[in-house]
C-alpha cells in the first residue's frame, strides 16, 4: 500500500532552495509586470514628445481680443491659440511649459489695481507680509504691470499683475490677469530673456 503523499509536498525534482520551482513561472510573469508599471510606462511616457510644441507665428488667445506671443519651442499644456478654424478663447488662462520652468496666466474679475490684485492673491496664499520689492512693467501695447520676484529652495518665481482693457476704456472695471512663472531652483536666470519677452507681448485686446 503506497502512503499518500502530505499535504503541500513538493517533490524533490521540483524543489529549489525549498521552494517549488513550478511557481517560479507565474510569479516572475508578475514581477515582470509590476516593474513596468513602476519604472517601464513613466520611462516610455518620458521618451515620447508631447505634441503641442509652440512653434514660430504661434499666438496665444487669451479671450475678449487678448492675446500674447508664447516662447518657441515651450509646450502648451492649457490654453488656446488663435487661428483660422480654432475658437476664441472664453477666459484669460493658459500654461506653458518647458524643462524646469511652467508660465500659468489666470484671469479674474476684479475692481481694484493691478498693484491691489496682487496683493490679494499674496494673501489668498498665505503670502501676506513676506512680499519683496515691487517694479513696473510695461508691455509692447502699453498694458501697465507691477511684478515680484520670489526664491525658495523651491525653485525662483515670478509674479505679473495686469489689469486688462475694460468696457469703453476703463480700467477700474477690467478683468485682472495674473502671469505667474515658477522655474526649478537657479534656473530663471537661464529662462529670463524668454519670460521677459512674452510677458511683453501681452495686449489687451479691444476694449469691450
Amino acid at each position: 500500500m503506497t502512503e499518500a503523499a502530505p499535504r503541500g509536498w513538493v517533490p524533490v525534482e521540483h524543489r529549489f532552495l525549498g521552494l517549488d520551482r513550478r511557481t517560479f513561472g507565474p510569479a516572475l510573469s508578475v514581477l515582470v509586470i509590476a516593474l513596468v508599471l513602476l519604472a517601464g510606462l513613466p520611462a516610455v511616457n518620458a521618451l515620447i514628445p508631447w505634441h503641442n510644441e509652440i512653434r514660430a507665428g504661434d499666438v496665444l488667445d487669451l479671450g475678449d481680443g487678448a492675446t500674447a506671443v508664447p516662447p518657441v519651442g515651450w509646450q502648451l499644456e492649457d490654453g488656446t491659440l488663435t487661428g483660422a478654424g480654432v475658437a476664441s478663447a472664453t477666459s484669460l488662462q493658459a500654461e506653458l511649459a518647458t524643462g524646469g520652468a511652467t508660465i500659468s496666466l489666470r484671469g479674474a474679475a476684479f475692481a481694484g489695481s493691478a498693484d491691489a490684485f496682487l496683493d490679494q492673491v499674496l494673501r489668498s496664499e498665505g503670502s501676506a507680509g513676506v512680499d519683496g520689492p515691487r517694479a513696473t512693467v510695461t508691455t509692447e501695447s502699453g498694458l501697465v504691470g507691477v511684478a515680484l520676484g520670489s526664491t525658495s529652495p523651491q525653485g525662483d518665481g515670478l509674479d505679473v499683475a495686469f489689469k486688462m482693457a475694460g468696457p469703453s476704456g476703463q480700467a477700474e472695471t477690467a478683468p485682472a490677469l495674473l502671469v505667474r512663472v515658477r522655474t526649478a531652483p537657479g534656473q530663471f536666470e537661464r529662462q529670463q530673456d524668454v519670460v521677459g519677452a512674452f510677458v511683453r507681448s501681452i495686449t489687451p485686446g479691444a476694449s469691450r
